[in-house]
């Protein structure tokens, strides 16, 4: 291990894991002075501190939090980030609201204190350390490598205690201008812009026009492919798993994943299945769980209460084993997926897997492991003991959003969301059951219809920033102005608005349910 302590301008002191003083070039950039003292040191983890903090450092715990060598952790106390807040406005995903008091996914990277090796430093491609300045250069680097594998966190167990009193760096606007034309699509420094216009009242024109003379940052998309992982974290002891599947009127489709489920090379140990039918003089139709025989304890739940996060939470309290697979009754796999699916998560030492998720005839655009920013109520695995913290919010019953609801309230709970798209599930889509009736919710014979559905906007108030609420304001305007019959664009303008109240309306009615 080398610690590498900077004062954000210039790195001041390096020195080994004993304290002996290491030399290094002094007028260079800190990130210069990383990729030179990486070459020399290539198989070393990597510390970096702002000078003050040295003695605040959690060095004994370091090795335990860096628990493989494709890992890029930071910590910054409080909510204020380098970029701050205005990256909101342009970016709707899990990594902006960052939940300080727990490990975090996040590619919010701080120059206060942080861990990564140094095979992932010699793996930045050359164009990154030509950034002068520190806090810039670890936000780019987490940003661009995240989606291609860097596993990024904000890591509050880093520092012995958070009370601090050092300056944190902020981005100026001209920064964070060009952060955007450099590491997202070009039309979005115009859609900052438009933002804080709106809901700032200010017009950043000379950022803006600043940001324009910068290219968008590029590297191998392969650049982290020769860093084996090998997690030292434990997460599999018993290695049992069980299996729940909430069904509606899918007979058929329901006994083909039953039929996947017992060739299974590692076999669950329960399947919970729960059979909802609304009609009161229904009853059960999954005869062959009884006539025939399974490989696995099965436990039938017939009831005639409709909805899926009911149905999933009830399924969620009859879980024993160490695992559980949150599948669906239209899926199909193959008979190795629970086995890899541990050896991917012992790999990397992990609680929280989710699978690739196509529709027949669907085509795979993500093949790299990474911190997903979503999450699926059909195709994950997680660790059982989580469940004692999290489940299905009722609120969302019949709605939208309740698979999103619960991946974040995993995230913020300190379990990260990893996507193994080498873990293949197929989700067939299957038609709904002839008894299936039409939930109707309480705001469809409102007069003014809410936009976007109120269960959507009740997530997004419970997780994002109020930025990003805005920013999702903005871009829903535009995008459903071409799908609505109002063509004058003064009147859509005004029913637009009217219909968003309506929606934060009902949304506040569901937060009080």
């Amino acid at each position: 291990m080398i610690i590498i302590h900077h004062n954000h301008l210039k790195v001041t002191k390096i020195i080994d894991v004993v304290g002996n003083d290491i030399s290094f070039p002094r007028d260079k950039t800190i990130p210069e002075v990383l990729k030179d003292i990486t070459k020399v040191y290539p198989e070393v983890i990597v510390v970096w501190c702002h000078q003050m903090l040295a003695n605040n450092i959690n060095y004994e715990k370091i090795e335990h939090l860096f628990h493989h060598k494709k890992m890029f952790l930071s910590y910054q106390p409080g909510e204020g980030q380098y970029l701050g807040s205005q990256i909101g406005y342009i970016e709707e995903t899990p990594f902006i609201r960052i939940n300080t008091s727990v490990r975090y996914p996040t590619w919010q990277m701080s120059s206060l204190v942080g861990v990564t090796s140094s095979q992932v430093l010699n793996a930045i491609g050359a164009s990154f350390y030509k950034i002068k300045s520190f806090s810039y250069f670890l936000q780019s680097v987490a940003k661009y490598y995240m989606p291609l594998g860097l596993m990024c966190y904000s890591e509050p167990q880093l520092l012995k205690q958070n009370q601090l009193t050092i300056p944190i760096q902020k981005a100026s606007t001209y920064q964070l201008f060009k952060f955007v034309k450099q590491h997202y699509r070009w039309i979005w420094v115009w859609g900052l812009a438009l933002d804080l216009v709106l809901y700032e009242k200010r017009l950043p024109l000379f950022p803006l026009f600043y940001s324009l003379l910068f290219s968008k940052l590029h590297d191998s998309d392969k650049a982290f492919d020769f860093i084996q992982v090998q997690s030292s974290n434990k997460v599999i002891e018993s290695g049992t798993i069980d299996v729940i599947i909430p069904t509606i009127g899918r007979k058929d489709y329901l006994y083909d994943v039953m039929n996947d489920l017992r060739k299974q090379t590692h076999l669950p140990e329960k399947v919970i299945i729960i059979e909802q039918n609304p009609d009161l003089h229904s009853v059960s139709e999954l005869d062959y769980l009884s006539s025939e025989t399974w490989p696995f304890k099965i436990e039938h739940i017939f009831t005639h209460r409709a909805g899926a996060c009911h149905a999933r939470n009830l399924a969620l309290s009859k879980v024993t084993a160490e695992w559980v697979f949150l599948n669906d009754d239209d899926n199909r796999f193959e008979q190795d997926l629970i086995q890899r699916m541990f050896v991917f998560v012992e790999r990397y030492g992990i609680e929280v897997a989710t699978s690739s998720y196509l529709q027949p005839n669907e085509q795979k655009k993500y093949s790299v492991i990474n911190q997903t920013p979503i999450f699926g109520s059909g195709n994950s695995f997680l660790r059982s003991r989580l469940l004692n913290a999290v489940a299905f919010d009722s609120c969302l019953e019949f709605g939208y959003g309740e698979d999103v609801d619960f991946g974040l309230q995993l995230r913020n709970i300190g379990a990260d969301v990893l996507y193994f798209p080498n873990l293949d599930i197929l989700h067939l889509k299957a038609p709904r059951g002839g008894f299936r009736t039409k939930f109707a919710h309480p705001w469809e014979n409102d007069p003014v219809q809410p936009k976007p559905s109120p269960t959507l906007m009740y997530v997004m108030k419970k997780f994002n920033t109020d930025e990003q609420l805005l920013g999702y304001k903005t871009r829903l305007c535009f995008k459903f102005y071409k799908f609505q019959n109002i063509r004058n664009p003064l009147k859509y303008l005004k029913n637009y608005r009217l219909r968003w109240r309506k929606s934060l309306e009902w949304a506040n009615r569901l937060k009080l349910k």
